[in-house]
C-alpha cells in the first residue's frame, strides 16, 4: 500500500472519531468521559455512518435500475403504500410528500406519465382532482428489487427484544431531534451571507 493509500485509509477510518473531529473538544466537551465512552460512542457513530452509505448506495442502486431520480423514487414508494392502503393521491398529495412547488409536482408527473410508470385518471370523488396511481409494471418492479431488498431491514429489528427496540428508537429520535436544522439559523434560505 502506498503511503497516499495508508493516508486516506487512516482519515478514513477516524471519519467517525470524535478525538480525530474535534481534538480541542471546542464541540463536544469530553472532560466527564472515559475513554471505553468516548471508544464506545465512536463505534455508534462508526456504525450509524455505515448505516448511511449502505443506503446511499442502496438509494443509487435503486435509482440506476430504475432509471429514476430520488424525487421520481420517493414518488413512486408514497403511490405503492397508498395503494396497498387504498388511498386516492392526488398531485398535491405528492407535491406535499416531496416538499416541491405544484409546478415541479406537474413536472414530475409528467416525466413518470411518459415513462409509463403512472397513470393520471379522474379523482372518484372530486371533479376538479386527478387521482394518480402508478402502474402495476412499475410496482412490481419496484417490490422484486428495491423493496425486496429495503424489507430485510425488518428482520435487523425483529432480532431485538421490544427493550432493545424502544432504545433503539428513543436513541434514534434523540439523534434525529439533536440535528434538526429547522432550529438552526445557519440554514435558513433566506440568509443573504450563506456560504
Amino acid at each position: 500500500m502506498s503511503k497516499k493509500d495508508a493516508d486516506a485509509t487512516a482519515v478514513s477510518s477516524g471519519l467517525y472519531d470524535v478525538e480525530k473531529n474535534d481534538p480541542d473538544s471546542l464541540l463536544v466537551d469530553r472532560s466527564q468521559l472515559s475513554s471505553e465512552d468516548i471508544q464506545g460512542v465512536t463505534m455508534v457513530m462508526a456504525a450509524l455512518g455505515r448505516l448511511r452509505e449502505a443506503e446511499q448506495l442502496l438509494s443509487e442502486a435503486s435509482q440506476r435500475y430504475m432509471k429514476l431520480g430520488r424525487s421520481d423514487m420517493r414518488a413512486l414508494h408514497f403511490l405503492i403504500v397508498a395503494q396497498h392502503t387504498n388511498a386516492v393521491v392526488t398531485p398535491s398529495a405528492i407535491a406535499s410528500h416531496l416538499g416541491i412547488s405544484s409546478a415541479s409536482t406537474t413536472k414530475l408527473l409528467d416525466r413518470l406519465e411518459h415513462g409509463g410508470h403512472i397513470v393520471r385518471s379522474p379523482h372518484p370523488t372530486d371533479r376538479r382532482a386527478l387521482a394518480i396511481t402508478i402502474t402495476s409494471e412499475t410496482r412490481e418492479a419496484a417490490m422484486q428489487t428495491v423493496g425486496r431488498l429495503q424489507a430485510k431491514r425488518f428482520h435487523a429489528a425483529v432480532r431485538l427484544t421490544p427493550q432493545e427496540r424502544e432504545v433503539v428508537v428513543r436513541f434514534l429520535q434523540d439523534m434525529t431531534d439533536q440535528i434538526d436544522v429547522r432550529t438552526e439559523e445557519w440554514t435558513s434560505e433566506s440568509r443573504p451571507d450563506r456560504l
